[in-house]
């Protein structure tokens, strides 16, 4: 599977008072890629397409260079203290996604470009929370993986973090484009974590993702280069042979990963949801959709501020619990699982 590189590309006037916003410009301009203005990244208007799901997947391969004004970091609990803001939007169309609702009208993809502004931001919080470590999310609203080969500013800010003592830095992805970042000066401060799933929920569910294959091979990858190594199996999803569909995914890893990588690994669990919005938006978006979203079969789990989601039955979710944390304790005894959700 070839890196992404957008169809088309928007840039902000005042991005290019940054060096990175006129050296994605140049880039791109040799690229033959076409370049078109906008006046801020929130505001794109006029992506090409006949309907809205023509526009939806044309908005998928626009990039957008702009500024982040916004320094004030989002939380990003239970997996970080705050969300470190380089980009936005995803390049992969996986069916269940919470990114389907809630980038609603604007699912184009944005990098920003104003990085010594962020890390300025990033340090504050660093010192307001002194002696305490404090931890950082590069992938709450992106895939910043699937994007750092055209930008490096997933690069520069794990050599930014490595080189703090309180500073730590978390992402995830689902591609295997790594390789630039192997020999990144990350001094064990950022966690590299992939999210992985059984070959079936892969194949039929995260289509423009890296392979089963690719991401369990970029993974060893990323062992070997010393990094801190963690695993986001989301959504477990139960379908029809799902047991040995995970116990292929953890047999697969164990013979892939070196045995000194398995002494500091993470597992976060996240069972498959969806709420009746992200499921209208689902059957719009991909109406051929395998995905399982039968709210009878399901029970209903109430959230923040009124709203809430459909999960397994709770004897089904204890069964997936039970059946992954197993495989879990059977194969990499020392890890530790964060959560289960």
């Amino acid at each position: 599977m070839e890196p992404f590189i957008p169809q088309l590309v928007y840039i902000e006037p005042k991005a290019l008072d940054y060096p990175l916003g006129r050296e994605l410009k140049d880039k791109f301009e040799k690229m033959g890629i076409e370049i078109r203005e906008t006046t801020s990244h929130n505001q794109v208007r006029n992506i090409p397409g006949d309907n809205e799901n023509q526009v939806y997947r044309n908005a998928k391969s626009t990039l957008v260079v702009g500024v982040r004004k916004t320094l004030k970091f989002d939380t990003s609990k239970p997996s970080a203290e705050y969300a470190i803001p380089l980009a936005t939007g995803c390049m992969g169309h996986c069916h269940y996604c919470y990114l389907q609702t809630t980038m609603g009208d604007k699912p184009y993809l944005r990098t920003y470009v104003n990085l010594e502004d962020i890390f300025d931001a990033t340090m504050k919080y660093i010192k307001e929370r002194e002696p305490e470590i404090t931890r950082f999310e590069a992938a709450c609203t992106s895939d910043i993986v699937g994007l750092d080969h055209l930008t490096h500013s997933l690069k520069k800010t794990i050599e930014f973090i490595g080189e703090t003592d309180l500073g730590r830095l978390r992402f995830v992805t689902k591609y295997h484009h790594v390789d630039h970042l192997l020999d990144a000066k990350h001094n064990g401060n950022t966690r590299f974590r992939f999210s992985l799933n059984s070959n079936y929920v892969i194949k039929n569910f995260e289509p423009g993702t890296s392979s089963f294959d690719l991401r369990i091979e970029a993974a060893g990858k990323v062992a070997k280069a010393q990094y801190p190594l963690g695993f986001i199996l989301a959504p477990l999803y139960r379908h029809e042979g799902w047991e040995a569909g995970y116990l292929e995914l953890f047999e697969k890893l164990e013979a892939t990963l070196p045995h000194y990588a398995t002494k500091d690994l993470t597992f976060e669990l996240i069972q498959h949801r969806f709420t009746k919005t992200a499921k209208r938006t689902i059957l719009k978006r991909y109406p051929k959709s395998k995905l399982e979203m039968n709210e009878e079969e399901r029970k209903y789990k109430w959230g923040k501020y009124g709203r809430g989601k459909y999960v397994y039955k709770t004897e089904e979710a204890d069964e997936l619990k039970e059946t992954i944390e197993g495989y879990i304790h059977k194969f990499f005894p020392t890890a530790k699982t964060e959560y289960f959700t």
